[in-house]
């Protein structure tokens, strides 16, 4: 069975992302800060699936030697680490200059800096390994700088997707591949704030979204917009649209 590690595990995205890889047959390690939710997720996982091994480990991807640290304690505990999905992110963000240095400064952390640790980490395994796949969630905000309180956290996910995009160069026609999704709107928590529990607008359910990113991790695509419809289109609009109208879409 492959075995598939999850950052960010314990809600949202990534709690829906490991019931489906189970229920596709991957073993799964499972990481986020909310340990007591991770317990709950890998009881409720095996009790739909008992014959799969679910490992569990706290983790603030902010903290460098805690993630080193347990993506390799997890490595050991399963064997092997066959794909590693770098998910925890965090969506603050203010305005530029309006004297929230410090919601901007931590979503770039979390975002950016604590992703590289998280790659860096996997990249370790996989290398020693000679195999294994990279997924980063990016997001379709990184097609374009975007104004507001969605200005570093656009940046971020441009450039974790460009460290992805980075090592994919490198790695071409080597056993380790690397794929970048870009979600769109999908029903998750940090989309629950910023648009209202699953009313914002072309908002998937928390349940189709990944299973877009689930088909397109398992088909180890390069990149996808997910779901594909409405945002692969959309994608080309986005990076096509003069800043005008780019203004008026978002």
């Amino acid at each position: 069975m492959p075995t598939t590690l999850i950052t960010g595990a314990s809600s949202g995205l990534g709690a829906e992302t490991a019931r489906q890889l189970a229920a596709r047959g991957h073993d799964l390690a499972l990481c986020a800060r909310r340990l007591d939710r991770l317990e709950a997720l890998r009881e409720e996982i095996l009790a739909r699936h008992p014959d799969r091994r679910v490992a569990v480990r706290a983790l603030d991807v902010t903290d460098d030697e805690q993630v080193f640290a347990v993506v390799r304690d997890l490595r050991d505990e399963l064997g092997t680490l066959d794909r590693v999905v770098v998910n925890a992110g965090l969506g603050k963000g203010a305005p530029l200059g309006t004297g929230r240095y410090d919601a901007n400064r931590e979503t770039a952390v979390t975002n950016f800096v604590a992703g590289l640790a998280q790659v860096e980490a996997a990249m370790e395994v996989f290398r020693d390994q000679d195999a294994g796949h990279l997924v980063v969630i990016s997001s379709m905000s990184a097609l374009r700088g975007l104004p507001r309180t969605m200005t570093t956290y656009a940046a971020t996910k441009a450039g974790i997707a460009h460290l992805a995009e980075g090592l994919r160069l490198e790695l071409l026609d080597s056993p380790i591949d690397v794929t970048v999704l870009y979600p769109g709107y999908i029903a998750s928590e940090m989309n629950d704030r910023a648009h209202g529990r699953g009313k914002g607008p072309m908002m998937a359910s928390t349940r189709r979204g990944v299973a877009s990113m689930v088909r397109a991790m398992e088909a180890r695509r390069a990149s996808a917009y997910v779901p594909g419809l409405p945002w692969a289109p959309l994608s080309v609009v986005m990076r096509r649209a003069p800043l005008r109208l780019l203004r008026r879409m978002v």
